[in-house]
């Protein structure tokens, strides 16, 4: 079931439960009477016989102050079998006797299970009706009628307070199962002391309704009825071990374990008291750490606050030398290797070269570069197949929409408990809900009240045209009444205050309109006029909101819930689905402008409404991604073009071909990807649809700008193909370093449990990857193909036109060049304003203490984020689910239904499951149910809000001989219903006439039960029986529609019934957190349970399978970035050979998630599946940000402070424009998605993690690596009039000069010259 179901059911597990309860009601009248002038002390009657009847037929006594009679032997005897304690004379005649025991009949199978409370209660109406001494504590005060035709009209019954107490004591906590609430409900209509229940029992029944047919006021003052002594016979407690309780019904016997103490303060881990303030130990110790740092910054600033005098132990010739002043070579003098140098080998030993993997990566990159220059058109053709071939993979696309396939780890253990409770025993009910809620008049007003005649019309209009709808399935119309929930074969089990009108708009004047429905909000267990049209009690709590405590009548809304059978299948529940979408039309077009009309808000939801709006989703922003692209190509074209009308026009020199073929790179990968996981058969979802491409373009655009820039940069003397061989050998390694480490990011991210990021995960991974090798082949080819273009004077995009352009001046360093090559805004801000700034002492304390306190900062805030998904997140924002979900939290007042599932029952006495499992008398102290039932009594910590609903203690109470009204044969040995029931009570005729039912007897005698206990021959024959009674009014624990489903019978004559569930119901529960803490109380009081009792037990809730995963998310969570970090940390230790590179590279990346961690609690973005994903991921896309500036840095020679300078004036420009910006770009338009988790969870993160990434990459890296960065992995191998070749300042230099050596090695002959 969707999630949009969970508050809605509430309660309404109470359908299942649907009985006709009417439970024994004495009727009630607190008015005091005179004493009438009759006799009082022992021997003597109050009332003797019966008289007369009311007009509705009920019998009433004789006030007849006469002496007490004697019984026959016959009589006496069947007296004590109801009343143990009247041996000798009594004050009743035998009508009188037979109406007493039809009367308290009722009453016994709700107290059954506790025998004290039981006999407790016989004792009093045996005392009422037939005791001896009645005119003791028996005064009749009114009478009807004259001289011998009178009838008792009202009585005084006199009792302690003592009695009171102890009567009301032994029968306060015994539970009604089948309705999970307390027997008190029923029988004392919510009583909360005696005093209540009394004033409850007293009330007189009105006419044709079940209970006392006059009225008893039950008194305790006696100091005004002299005379009276008042009844103050023994009372058994509860705790009596001769007529024990279970501890379900008697929590204080001196057998069962205390009460579940009070919910403690939640544990928010160590914390110390700082003035007055308690503060959690990670934060003092951050604090205490970050104090620490500031005091070795300052001792450093304040050594070294002069200029920078530091010495270079990798080259003797840089000491001395100015920060800004760095030597360059003489630009005419021959290059030769060190040993030849015709001014004489130099002085100090040969350098070593660069490391194996780097000099091996660089060769094999400069080979491939220009081996693709060479065959640019074949190596097009190939990657255009190969692309072609993956993208018809997506004929076999499959988009997954269904939530529970998206959100549910496959091998998850509430997945695997919900299969089996659907298969075992039957899917939870599909939920079809509306909420009519009243509208406050302004901000600080409050919401009127809903409960009123017209806003009861108004529902009634609505219930008419909901009834009317009828949905289309394979020809056949389909109405509610054909899919509702029925469970007792009446009509649907609908949850709505109409049910207080049958559901009959015709009854609604004749029952008075709202105020009865105010009635029956207190009466409504109790009051026959306020039972159902399907014949059961509807509890106001399920159908009214916006209320607080019991005040129903302030409720501001109407809730309405259809509950209809579900399917394991989805073929099961198609003609349900073809139901629901016309609903929701009808409720879109028609019902909630009624309700507008009305002054009323109306939200509504079906079972399939959270499916349908995910599917609505994959459309509803193909604009935002088409817009994406579009900004991604405009800014792709306008960064990599050259404007330099001097060289050229700008439309020779702009790259706007080439940008739009980088875009279809991109798109081309994304359907490679898709299309090769289809092959496999990997399900598609929408994330995948709608963010892997944004991803995609943001991490590819970016390496095409560094091919871009580094061809730009190499020697127009070299001819095209070996230039770009140069710069893929210059940047091949760093680009495979960062595209590595995101494919194994994005594979680690694959290994999360949850179906949608697993799959995504993977998808972006094989993505990533094609967009890399179609970068290094196809994307190289097109870039040697536009410059080939442009340095021919051919415009773009029109390739076949072509213009005049100066011959290009072949001096190895003519001015035309040197003009063309002018740097640019951004090298020149980083060469003469960014890298120099950063180079100033204080500004690197400063920028030191700052990362430094922000990385400590969300250290500390870490703990803070909360764990979860908000449901409305996944939804579009314009989804009408948006405002149901809202008012779903606002005014439920009920929690979900929580089953306890029992595998594997042996019912067989010696295995004493039974008294493991049940919670009546002779029970186990420990037994399941008592667990439950003392879990409930402190729910703010086990989150069970009531005793469960048992099948079990219902079968064995209706099993009992003591329920003489429920399990009875006939004299053949069939199955003989109660005596309100056909064929005892033939329908139509009034019950007690019919003699068809005279000679059944009770099932067993007590005798035949061992110790309460049915054997296994027993229990297997009876039980059937039992599951299709109806309940009634004579036996209330029929358990047909309260416990059809609650059993799996199949092989169960074996003696074992491998399913069963126990019903209770959660708290309330409105916020992720309270969702995952009542999963994980729920969990962990079954594994208690099941350990204590050696059962296998599980507990079960519709919305487990979406909230397991949060139980063990921060683990996933660390296990998953340990594993990217270790997975990045391999690749570049493998490509750099250095292991202080890699740490270099780790360490800032783990600054940045750590930040981006801390911003997920400034942003209230929670920790789920999603967000660690995206954690994952954003290792990988940080490497970018770092790898190629400790690549320059590693390639460069020099003191620290001289390399971390080189380094960004080399790769920083590349990093802001290549990097940044394009990530920016691509990231920046998924904030006008129409789905809010593509804004919160990808536009909130990513946008964090470019800005992170940026301050990280271009601020924090070059101070951190200037003043602790890892040794040169390459030493000057080159010399030029002995001095050595390195990174210089002026980078035009840098490169003409490393031209002349690759000039030289090529491996690739030189082609003929452009001239």
């Amino acid at each position: 079931m969707g999630k949009a179901g969970w508050f809605a059911c509430g309660l309404l597990l109470l359908v299942q439960a649907a009985v006709l309860v009417r439970g024994f009601e004495s009727i009630i009248s607190t008015s005091e009477g005179p004493l009438l002038e009759s006799g009082h002390g022992k021997d003597t009657c109050a009332m003797y016989d019966l008289c007369g009847s009311r007009p509705d037929g009920k019998e009433l006594n004789c006030p007849d102050p006469s002496p007490p009679v004697t019984p026959d032997e016959a009589f006496s005897l069947k007296i004590q079998s109801l009343c143990p304690m009247l041996t000798g004379d009594v004050c009743c005649t035998q009508a009188q006797f037979g109406l007493l025991r039809a009367q308290v009949q009722q009453a016994v199978p709700f107290l059954t299970g506790c025998p004290a409370c039981l006999r407790n209660f016989l004792n009093l109406f045996c005392e009422l009706a037939c005791s001896p001494n009645q005119g003791q504590f028996i005064n009749v005060t009114a009478v009807e009628g004259k001289h011998k035709k009178s009838t008792v009209a009202a009585v005084d019954f006199f009792v302690t307070e003592e009695y009171g107490q102890r009567f009301y004591d032994s029968c306060k906590d015994v539970k009604f199962a089948a309705m999970n609430t307390r027997a008190m409900d029923f029988i004392g209509g919510g009583a909360k002391n005696y005093t209540e229940w009394f004033a409850f029992m007293g009330r007189e029944a009105g006419p044709y309704e079940p209970g006392s047919p006059f009225a008893i006021n039950f008194r305790t003052d006696i100091k005004e009825a002299p005379g009276v002594e008042p009844l103050n016979s023994p009372v058994a407690a509860c705790s009596d071990p001769s007529l024990g309780c279970s501890c379900g019904d008697c929590p204080v016997a001196s057998s069962c374990a205390e009460p579940n103490p009070p919910a403690p303060p939640r544990d928010r881990g160590c914390s110390v008291r700082i003035a007055g303030y308690q503060v959690a130990c990670l934060t003092v110790t951050m604090l205490t750490l970050y104090a620490c740092l500031l005091f070795i910054i300052f001792g450093w600033w304040w050594t070294f606050h002069a200029p920078e005098d530091e010495v270079s132990y990798e080259e003797p010739l840089l000491q001395n030398r100015e920060d800004n002043e760095l030597e360059r070579p003489d630009p005419d003098a021959e290059i030769l290797p060190a040993e030849v140098q015709e001014n004489g080998v130099s002085p100090r030993p040969k350098a070593t070269g660069p490391p194996f993997m780097e000099s091996f990566l660089s060769d094999r990159f400069r080979t491939h570069g220009e081996w693709v220059a060479h065959n640019a058109k074949m190596v097009l053709a190939v990657a255009l197949a190969i692309t072609v071939v993956l993208c018809l993979g997506l004929i076999r696309l499959n988009v997954e929409t269904r939530p529970e396939k998206l959100w549910v780890s496959p091998g998850s253990k509430a997945l695997e408990e919900k299969e089996f409770f659907d298969s075992h025993l039957a899917p939870f009910y599909r939920i079809e809900q509306i909420i009519l809620a009243t509208v406050p008049a302004n901000k600080n007003s409050p919401a009127p009240k809903i409960v009123t005649d017209e806003n009861l019309q108004l529902l009634f209009d609505i219930q008419d045209k909901i009834n009317s709808v009828e949905g289309n399935y394979s020809g056949q119309l389909i109405s509610l009444q054909d899919i509702c929930l029925k469970p007792l074969g009446t009509p649907c089990a609908t949850q709505s205050i109409l049910q207080y009108f049958k559901m009959d708009p015709d009854l609604f004047e004749d029952y008075e309109g709202a105020s009865h429905a105010k009635f029956c909000f207190e009466h409504f267990s109790s009051s026959e006029a306020c039972l159902s049209a399907f014949g059961g009690p509807v509890d106001p709590t399920t159908i009214l909101g916006g209320f607080s405590g019991n005040n129903y009548t302030q409720a501001t809304a109407l809730v309405v819930t259809y509950p209809v059978v579900n399917a394991v299948s989805e073929d099961g529940n198609a003609a349900a689905v073809a139901w629901e979408q016309e609903f929701i039309r009808l409720v879109k077009e028609e019902l909630v402008g009624m309700a507008a009309a009305s002054g009323l808000t109306l939200s509504y939801s079906s079972e399939s409404s959270i499916e349908a709006e995910l599917q609505r989703e994959s459309t509803a922003d193909v604009l935002t991604i088409a817009i994406s692209y579009l900004v991604m190509f405009v800014y792709i074209s306008i960064t990599l073009g050259d404007y330099t009308p001097s060289v050229a026009p700008f439309y020779v020199t702009s790259k706007v071909l080439l940008g739009l073929s980088g875009v279809l790179i991109v798109a081309f990968s994304v359907l490679g990807s898709m299309g090769l996981c289809s092959v496999f058969g990997v399900k598609s979802t929408l994330i995948i649809v709608e963010v892997i491409p944004f991803l995609v373009l943001a991490v590819g655009v970016d390496n095409m700008c560094i091919l871009v820039n580094a061809l730009k940069r190499q020697d127009l003397n070299l001819n095209l193909e070996a230039r770009v061989g140069l710069a893929l050998a210059e940047v091949g390694p760093s680009i495979t370093l960062a595209s590595l480490a995101e494919v194994l990011a994005f594979a680690v991210g694959s290994f999360t449990p949850m179906p949608a990021c697993k799959v995504f995960s993977l998808f972006a991974a094989v993505a990533v990857l094609l967009d890399y090798l179609l970068q290094i082949t196809a994307f190289v080819a097109l870039l040697t193909l536009d410059f080939r273009r442009s340095e021919s004077g051919r415009v773009d995009c029109f390739p076949c036109l072509s213009v005049e352009v100066d011959e290009l001046d072949d001096t190895p360093y003519g001015s035309r060049r040197r003009q063309q090559r002018e740097p640019g805004f951004l090298l020149n801000y980083m060469k003469n304003y960014h890298a120099p700034f950063l180079r100033i002492p204080a500004v690197k304390a400063f920028v030191v203490a700052t990362f430094f306190g922000l990385l400590f900062t969300s250290i500390a805030i870490i703990p803070r984020i909360s764990v979860g998904l908000d449901q409305k997140i996944v939804l579009p924002r314009d989804s009408y689910l948006q405002g149901y979900f809202d008012n779903i939290t606002e005014y439920l007042r009920v929690g979900p239904p929580v089953y306890f599932v029992v595998k594997d029952y042996n019912y067989s006495i010696g295995s004493n499951h039974t008294n493991k499992l049940c919670s009546i008398s002779q029970c186990d102290p420990n037994s399941l149910l008592s667990e439950i039932s003392r879990a409930a009594l402190s729910p703010e910590t086990s989150f069970i809000s009531r005793p469960a609903a048992s099948w079990l203690d219902d079968f064995l109470v209706w099993l009992s001989p003591n329920a003489f009204g429920c399990c009875r044969k006939f004299p053949e040995g069939n199955y003989c219903p109660p005596d309100d029931q056909p064929p005892c009570c033939p329908e139509g005729e009034e019950c007690g006439l019919s003699d068809t039912c005279t000679e059944c007897t009770t099932c067993f005698l007590q005798s035949d039960l061992l110790e309460g206990r049915p054997s296994s021959e027993q229990f297997q024959s009876k039980l059937p029986w039992f599951l299709a009674a109806l309940p009634s009014a004579d036996c209330a624990k029929g358990g047909h529609g309260a416990y059809t489903t609650s059993l799996d019978l199949t092989g169960y004559e074996s003696g074992i019934i491998k399913a069963s569930e126990f019903r209770s119901y959660h708290t309330p529960l409105n916020k992720q957190s309270d969702f995952i803490d009542a999963l994980q109380a729920a969990k962990d009081f079954t594994n208690k349970v099941s350990e204590s009792l050696n059962i296998e037990v599980f507990p079960y809730s519709v919305f487990y399978i979406f909230f397991e995963q949060y139980l063990d998310i921060w683990n996933t969570t660390i296990v998953s970035l340990s594993l990217a970090l270790a997975a990045v940390f391999f690749v570049c230790l493998i490509t750099t050979t250095s292991i202080s590179t890699a740490f270099t590279i780790i360490f800032v990346i783990a600054m940045i998630i750590v930040d981006l961690m801390g911003l997920m609690v400034v942003w209230d973005i929670q920790l789920n599946a999603v967000s660690v994903v995206n954690l994952v991921m954003a290792i990988g896309i940080a490497v970018e940000f770092c790898v190629h500036i400790t690549h320059a840095f590693t390639m460069s020679t020099g003191y620290k402070g001289e390399r971390a300078s080189k380094a960004l004036v080399i790769m920083g420009a590349s990093v802001f424009s290549g990097i940044t910006l394009t990530k920016f770009a691509g990231v920046l338009v998924l904030y006008f998605s129409r789905s809010e988790i593509f804004e919160v969870y990808y536009f909130r993160m990513y946008f964090g993690l470019v800005i992170l990434g940026a301050l990280h990459g271009l601020v924090f890296l070059p101070v951190w690596l200037s003043l602790a960065g890892p040794k040169p992995m390459v030493k000057p191998e080159y010399v030029m009039n002995g001095e050595p070749l390195y990174y210089d300042d002026d980078l035009d230099h840098h490169f003409d000069l490393r031209a002349e050596i690759v000039r030289a090695e090529s491996p690739i002959s030189s082609p003929p010259s452009r001239d």
